[in-house]
This record gives structure tokens, sequence and C-alpha cells, in this order.
């Protein structure tokens, strides 16, 4: 069973990015050994790879995973809302999204200022999608990563409510000061 959305709540991930759901999935999100909890803060310089996802549930049933940055260019004035990092489509209940196809390349975090949200929302799809009308080298619904929309995604693919979701927090990090 999922967990509760109360850090989500909290976190204004539903809200800003969803709409209230139930979790009905578990999703765990590791980069590196570290693991991803609502709320968490995590190093872009730990995130500059894929991260290691695992999906519960069973093999018949097929899931889309979006990653998004609400808080894009700035938490203070988020005027790219959302931007997207990551989609991977058609995964395997049981496995996590190297079982996927995927439709949008991954790009680690890059928060030029302050300290931004990333999340990653799962969707159980009701049919195998096949990347069919939906990555960056097609017109839609994803045709670049700025003003990204989580909710419109998930209608014009029939999606429904997400049934998992985790963030995290990152930051811009210092610059390597060499003497």
């Amino acid at each position: 069973m999922g967990t509760s959305v109360d850090p989500l709540v909290v976190g204004r991930v539903i809200g800003d990015v969803v709409d209230m759901f139930v979790p009905s999935v578990t999703m765990n999100v590791y980069f590196d050994t570290r693991h991803v909890t609502n709320g968490c803060d995590i190093r872009p310089s730990l995130a500059t790879n894929p991260p290691r996802v695992t999906i519960s549930g069973f093999p018949h049933n097929l899931y889309t995973l979006v990653m998004t940055d609400p808080d894009a260019p700035s938490p203070s004035e988020p005027s790219m809302r959302e931007w997207v990092h990551w989609i991977v489509t058609d995964i395997p209940g049981g496995t996590g999204p190297t079982e996927g196809k995927e439709v949008v390349p991954y790009m680690g975090p890059k928060p030029p200022v302050g300290i931004h949200r990333y999340i990653f929302v799962l969707f159980q799809q009701r049919a195998a999608l096949g990347g069919a009308g939906v990555g960056m080298d097609q017109q839609q619904p994803v045709s670049h990563r700025a003003n990204f929309n989580t909710r419109a995604f998930a209608h014009q693919l029939d999606l429904g409510f997400p049934v998992a979701t985790v963030y995290f927090n990152a930051h811009k990090e210092p610059a390597n000061r060499r003497r």
C-alpha cells in the first residue's frame, strides 16, 4: 500500500502539481544509496544520473513516471512551471523505468536560485502507450521542457490520478573552490 499524502500537502506538491489522490502503489527512488523521502535534501551532484526506481504491482499493470520541477526558474517566480526532467512510459509493475520506454530523456536537477522541489509522479496506464505521440520529438503532448503541466499531460493520455508521488528538495551547490 502507498504512503500518506500529508507531506505532499505540506510541501505543496498537492496543489501545485497534482490534485489530492489516494496512494495505491509503492514507489522507491534512490540516488546512489540515498533513499528519496518526501522533502529530503538531495545534492544536484548526486542526481546527475537517473535514479534507481522500484515500483510495486503486477507485471501486467503498466505505469508512466513523470519527474518535474514546479519551481523553475525561481521558487518566488516560477514562470516556467513545471520544468519536465524525465518521462518514462510502459513500465511494468514490479520493475522500474529501465524496463519502460523513455520518452523524455533524464535531466538532473540544476536549480539556478533558491530551493527547488523535484517531484516524481507515477500514474497507472489504462493501456500500453508505446511512446506514440509522447516525447521531445513529437508535437504533443511534450514538445519542450518548460511550462509542462502534469495534470494536462495525464488528462491528454487518460492516465487518471497519480498512484504514487515522492519529492525531494535541491538547491544550487557552491562552485568548487580550488586554491
